[in-house]
């Protein structure tokens, strides 16, 4: 190995946007050398990637694919590990130069905690670290000096605006949003849609947690959570517009009024491969943005009453303490049930609601009152589930 290469974790590499990390990687092997992949279920895809790129350690998070793991990986020098405990302890490794958070939802948490703890910088594509922790997290990065490169598309944006600008106050952000498949809906609208429509994004191709996270707009709402911790704003300092066509994907409001954007196709590729290159910005053979093509760039206020759970999510950053960590745990139910069909589109902000107003309210956290809250929630979720069924 190169010493110049920089070693990356893939914590998550079979979801979306570990494999398209892994296509920014291939495309720069001779900058990128993957160190770590893991993966939840899906043991022949995280087997055909560790015998592309020869990591030193592989970890599948559900141990009862362990042997399968183990098998598909035989005659390789690749160590192989199984269970939450392991994922946890492999951010450690010193060979490590830089971990990068995909998994999804509550798992993403203890992980990237033990990453920050060895002292590894972050590429941050797991919104709800933050969400649930973020008054945590961040105060353990300062402890142990480590770097939050923001992954999504739209703090990737508002970073990439302000390089260069790390002393000029913010007067706010705006965090742009696609409107989902279900942008101008009414609520009458939207009583009986069905999985299948929910997710068909008409912009972006993601993994099915978040694509129905984003056709509720609670994925906004977890984003402006996202945005409070990771430039230290107000919730009053960050606002959301709807951008059908999801070409400017953030912008940064400055105490002159000046106003700056990121635009770009949208792929997610680009923001993973900022944060993997920060400061520099290495050649891509993406598609580029032709100003032709969109003639027409328009804007729109989103709509809270139809679609509350950005609403909610506002009023839980607001409160601050655990409910952003009780928003998070009751929608991770919350869209697991609508997509197993047991309740409908409307009903999730339902219970993402009774969860808030159900849930104790602990002003400091600690990680234990953490994982707590995020447990009683689920089981307040669950009743609530069990009710309705």
């Amino acid at each position: 190995m190169s010493e110049n290469k920089k070693r990356i974790a893939i914590l998550g590499s079979t979801g979306s946007i570990g494999r398209q990390a892994l296509e920014v990687i291939t495309q720069h092997s001779d900058k990128f050398e993957v160190e770590v992949l893991t993966g939840q279920n899906n043991v022949a895809l995280l087997v055909e990637q560790a015998r592309q790129f020869k990591p030193n350690a592989v970890v599948i998070s559900n141990e009862e694919h362990y042997v399968a793991l183990k098998e598909g990986l035989a005659g390789e020098d690749i160590k192989v590990f199984a269970g939450d405990n392991a994922l946890a302890s492999i951010v450690e490794m010193s060979t490590i130069d830089l971990v990068l958070t995909a998994l999804v939802g509550y798992s993403g948490l203890r992980p990237t905690i033990r990453a920050i703890e060895a002292g590894k910088p972050i590429a941050l594509a797991n919104k709800e670290t933050l969400v649930v922790a973020g008054a945590l997290v961040t105060q353990l990065a300062r402890e142990h000096g480590v770097n939050i490169y923001p992954v999504d598309s739209e703090h990737s944006a508002i970073f990439q605006c302000l390089v260069g600008e790390f002393h000029n106050p913010i007067e706010k952000i705006i965090l742009t949003a696609s409107g989902g498949p279900f942008r101008g809906k009414k609520a009458d609208d939207l009583i009986n849609v069905s999985r299948k429509e929910a997710l068909c994004h008409p912009n972006w191709s993601m993994g099915d947690k978040i694509t129905i996270d984003s056709a509720s707009l609670m994925n906004k709402g977890l984003e402006v959570i996202e945005a409070r911790w990771l430039f230290g704003l107000k919730a009053d300092q960050i606002e959301v517009v709807v951008h059908p066509q999801s070409i400017i994907h953030s912008m940064v409001q400055f105490r002159d009024g000046s106003i700056k954007a990121q635009l770009g196709l949208p792929d997610m590729r680009l923001p993973i491969q900022f944060a993997l290159t920060y400061p520099d910005r290495l050649h891509s053979a993406f598609p580029r943005f032709d100003f032709a093509k969109y003639p027409s760039l328009t804007f729109e206020s989103p709509d809270l009453e139809t679609f509350r759970n950005l609403a909610l999510a506002y009023d839980a950053l607001k409160r601050g303490g655990n409910m952003p960590c009780v928003l998070n745990a009751a929608n991770e139910v919350a869209v697991a049930e609508f997509l197993r069909d047991r309740i409908g589109f409307l009903e999730m902000s339902d219970l993402v609601e009774q969860c808030l107003d159900r849930m104790a309210f602990i002003e400091n956290p600690t990680y234990q009152d953490y994982v707590d809250t995020d447990r009683e929630t689920r089981a307040i979720a669950t009743g609530y589930i069990k009710q309705r069924t």
